[in-house]
């Protein structure tokens, strides 16, 4: 692989003064019930609790005035660098000043299980594990060479930067405050073996560290006791990372140069799911820009269906069961519930995502408005019912049977395929404008059929099975006769020529042989015709109604999709060239958000984005078994 692209310095003059740090420069925390986001001067920029769909309680991300929450030396704010301790979500970052070094490391804590003698958990309705989160946010620091003044300065402000915090003292004075605000039901404790001081809405420690000296800092939102010594928090620490790298060794990873992108994806993965009931959120923040400046601002830290068929498959193709098998579950328990499936859901299941804009925030870098909730929700989108069947197959695929359960919601969603799938709808895009013939919904209704058939075989419903294969047939037959330009290529919608880099998802789901003409032709032509500097977009904003203004970046889960379908239709070495580019152009950190610029490589959108982190371990599973001459993947994805 070529070498790594260096982390645009980047861009406009205007970006590379911002006060506000560089998406690609974030570090992602994660204890699978809150996530948080750390910049590189070692400032919290990002942490919504008690659930990661919370109201932030650090939210500089959105407003530099919204809370924040620094460990860091006192006259740096440039660290010297940074990694996550190797199979982990424990980030850690050095510092070198004039004087000495130090190395500041954080982690959300992830303990025992400990809801037992009869006590049961408000949230869990998957199986518990042998471990649960700590709701803790631990921070810790080591002198390493000679000494180095450390500050600590954690302002929280409630309720998106609405409320400031109240500090007040506990029994353990100096080195432990409780901050609260009013008619808010959160209060945060914050415990270091520094001594705290309150300034305002601000908790300010400092202390100089000389050589071997090591101090800590815990904030909690727990009624259990936080660590209450550096020696405490250490352990902590050390059973974190433990527990990172035991679920990390579970996996099946190809022994490859490649392997540690496919790792770092999963413990992404694995970071962005609520393991109370086994939802996948789309990413981890709301209303990052998708263009800088502009209005394409969303709130992504929801469990979109669509997301669990690709979810499926990587989790399983990387041996990674028993998370796949709970969202699962988290999707069979909303089908079964609802009659009609949203496109998206709350974590805990919540159907009512309104959608409002928060005036009071200026927005990362100017953008807004900055949306939370999201008013998708109430779109209708017929993939939705191909993602539930897909799902079921790959999850029977897996186990050899079909549990009774299930028949009847993959009945239902069929029958609900085939009552829409001549209807127009809104597109996987989620367009803003009218609703069109998209090819890409009608090829999800086939999906769905056509799995629900293969299903009914396995049940032994042959009579049923007959009958929705026909309908598939049906379906199949309208999108070849209507989707498909004079040049032979799928194109976005029944009523255009325009291209849809949602048309490579055809090869992935077999919809035809990578080797018929059509999908070719259609591949090479998005390769060719909707790429920018070799990168896919969605569409051309200029030939799609989809109710915003502005440009926006490359998507990199296209780009993705582009690796595996040249794969599939034996495009190897132009695959993997693509690959190694998408590859160099990673985080730091090895994180991606949901768009880049082509040009300069900043990333932009919500981050980090499960979406391209999943199409990620599908196009390198993809490349890793062509170069290994293994079983072909087309089959796999069918």
């Amino acid at each position: 692989m070529g070498p790594r692209h260096p982390v645009p310095a980047s861009m406009s003059s205007s970006v590379a003064h911002s006060a506000f740090p560089p998406i690609a420069e974030l570090g992602f925390l994660s204890d699978c019930e809150s996530l948080a986001l750390v910049g590189p001067s070692g400032s919290v920029e990002w942490l919504c609790l008690p659930r990661l769909d919370s109201p932030s309680v650090f939210g500089a991300l959105l407003d530099r005035d919204a809370g924040s929450f620094r460990l860091g030396p006192a006259d740096r704010m440039v660290p010297a660098a940074r990694r996550y301790l190797p199979g982990t979500m424990v980030l850690e970052t050095s510092w070198g000043t004039s004087t000495g070094w130090i190395i500041v490391r954080d982690v959300l804590v992830i303990g025992p299980w400990h809801h037992e003698e009869g006590e049961l958990s408000k949230s869990h309705r998957r199986a518990p594990t042998d471990y649960d989160a700590a709701h803790v946010l631990l921070r810790t620091v080591r002198c390493v060479n000679g000494e180095v003044q450390v500050v600590l300065d954690c302002e929280p402000r409630f309720d998106y930067g609405r409320q400031q915090a109240g500090w007040s003292y506990t029994t353990r004075g100096y080195h432990q405050g409780v901050a609260r605000a009013e008619g808010v039901d959160l209060a945060l404790t914050l415990t270091s073996d520094m001594r705290i001081g309150f300034e305002g809405g601000r908790a300010i420690a400092r202390t100089l560290l000389k050589e071997g000296d090591a101090r800590y800092c815990a904030l909690s939102w727990t009624e259990h006791p936080p660590p209450d010594s550096y020696d405490v928090a250490y352990r902590a620490l050390v059973w974190t990372a433990h527990h990172w790298q035991h679920w990390l060794a579970r996996g099946n990873f190809p022994d490859h140069p490649w392997r540690h992108y496919l790792e770092r994806s999963a413990l992404t993965l694995k970071g962005l799911t609520f393991t109370p009931t086994g939802a996948l959120v789309a990413a981890a923040t709301t209303s990052l820009p998708e263009t800088p400046g502009g209005e394409r601002n969303w709130d992504y830290r929801y469990s979109w269906i669509r997301d669990s068929t690709f979810a499926l498959w990587a989790l399983y193709t990387l041996g990674f069961d028993w998370e796949a098998n709970d969202f699962f579950w988290f999707i069979a328990d909303l089908a079964e519930r609802d009659t009609e499936l949203q496109i998206m859901y709350g974590v805990g299941g919540e159907s009512e995502l309104s959608e409002q804009i928060l005036d009071h925030l200026s927005g990362y870098e100017g953008a807004r408005p900055v949306r939370v909730g999201n008013a998708a929700h109430k779109q209708r989108q017929h993939d939705v019912w191909g993602a539930v069947l897909y799902s079921v197959y790959i999850h029977t695929r897996n186990r050899d049977h079909l549990d009774d359960r299930i028949w009847p919601i993959l009945k239902h969603q069929v029958e609900s395929a085939l009552e829409h799938w001549r209807e127009p709808d809104h597109g996987i895009w989620e367009v803003r404008g009218e609703p069109k013939h998209f090819t890409s919904s009608k090829m999800m209704c086939w999906v769905a059929v056509d799995r629900g058939a293969r299903l009914a075989r396995i049940r032994e419903d042959l009579v049923l099975a007959e009958q929705w294969q026909e309908a598939a047939d049906e379906i199949h037959a309208d999108i070849c006769a209507h989707a498909v330009d004079r040049r032979g290529v799928f194109t976005q919608h029944y009523e255009t020529d325009a291209l849809d880099a949602s048309a490579l998802l055809m090869p992935l789901f077999a919809f035809l042989p990578p080797h018929d003409p059509r999908i070719r032709a259609t591949v090479l032509a998005i390769a060719d015709e909707l790429t920018d500097e070799d990168l896919v977009l969605r569409y051309r904003v200029k030939e799609t109604d989809d109710g915003l203004s502005g440009d926006e970046g490359t998507f990199t889960i296209c780009s993705f999709w582009l690796v595996s379908a040249l794969t599939l239709i034996g495009e190897h070495e132009r695959a993997r060239s693509l690959c190694e580019k998408l590859l160099s152009l990673a985080s730091p950190l090895d994180l991606y958000a949901e768009e880049l610029d082509p040009r300069s490589g900043r990333h932009l959108g919500n981050f980090p984005q499960a979406f391209t982190h999943l199409a990620l371990i599908n196009a390198l599973i993809h490349v890793i078994r062509a170069e290994l001459a293994t079983d072909s993947p087309g089959q796999t994805s069918s």
